[in-house]
């Protein structure tokens, strides 16, 4: 069983455009709803991959009910504790140009009795999850230290924690330790304190970061692939080509992969191959965390993988 946790789940409404002009009208040519969030998209590529999977977070109103609704659909547990705020509706604007627009709202309040039970709902429920996920953002108004503190929780646990986050949540919880941590280059910069002006500073910054006590760190590169550095090994892949219609899930898509073949046992080398397959794959569809998994087989093959 794999845990997955979303503390800021969304409605996805992707919208398609020819394209995306700021301070004018704007024909939209399709619509389509989502149930996202980072988390969400762990979860769903977990379940085309039948594993199982126990979600947690929090979710209110009309986008909330919908979410759980598509979390059951699918075949994971859903252990959301709900909320009196209304779950967030995210936009994706996808323009043929290949521009993606992102309009992120911010998620509900929570209270600080949602919040207990919130915590007993998770603590209560991951005895037999063998990996936590942690992704994303959280609602405004929760401490920036959530993560590291439900990091150290889980830890207490002995259970193994991934964890794909960014900005002060990433920045407070990387201390904590988790077992996987997945940044992209700037918040490699941050986390290291360092530039990362060439393919050699990347390394460095990497390195820096599994040296603070962090088993595996994966580097999300977007379209020059993933870094992954894991028992002082370093090892690059680039991302085969493919033709791009939507990039959101990508990373999500890394982290269950990460999540899958670590579970299999599989070798540094052919997890790596496993991740950057999948997330090449994920950006051929225009719903995010929908896996072609011909296609991501074929990817898989077509991966190099370079040691240094």
């Amino acid at each position: 069983m794999i845990a997955t946790v979303t503390l800021n789940p969304a409605v996805d409404k992707t919208y398609t455009a020819a394209r995306m002009i700021p301070g004018q009208v704007n024909r939209i040519d399709s619509i389509k709803n989502i149930a996202g969030g980072k988390g969400i998209n762990v979860t769903k590529v977990l379940r085309q991959y039948n594993y199982s999977v126990r979600a947690f977070g929090f979710l209110g109103g009309y986008t909330g009910k919908f979410i759980a609704d598509y979390v059951k659909e699918i075949g994971a547990e859903c252990c959301f504790t709900s909320v009196e705020g209304e779950t967030r509706i995210n936009t994706n604007i996808l323009s043929q140009d290949g521009y993606v627009t992102e309009l992120l709202e911010p998620g509900p309040d929570i209270t600080q009795e949602e919040m207990g039970r919130f915590f007993a709902d998770f603590e209560g429920n991951i005895g037999d999850c063998e990996l936590v996920v942690f992704s994303g953002s959280a609602p405004e108004h929760i401490p920036a230290t959530i993560y590291h503190d439900m990091i150290m929780r889980a830890k207490v646990m002995g259970k193994k924690v991934i964890l794909d986050s960014s900005g002060e949540y990433l920045k407070r919880s990387v201390n904590a330790c988790p077992f996987m941590v997945k940044p992209n280059l700037k918040e490699l910069e941050v986390l290291s304190g360092r530039k990362t002006r060439n393919l050699e500073d990347i390394i460095g910054a990497a390195l820096q970061l599994g040296g603070k006590g962090i088993p595996h760190v994966m580097v999300s590169m977007g379209a020059k692939g993933l870094l992954y550095v894991a028992d002082r090994q370093v090892m690059y892949a680039k991302a085969p080509a493919v033709k791009a219609v939507n990039t959101v899930g990508c990373g999500d898509s890394v982290v269950a992969s990460f999540a899958m073949a670590y579970t299999k046992d599989l070798s540094h080398e052919l997890l790596l191959k496993y991740c950057v397959g999948i997330s090449a794959a994920n950006a051929t569809t225009l719903e995010s965390a929908v896996i072609p998994m011909g296609l991501a087989e074929e990817m898989m093959e077509k991966v190099e993988v370079i040691r240094y």
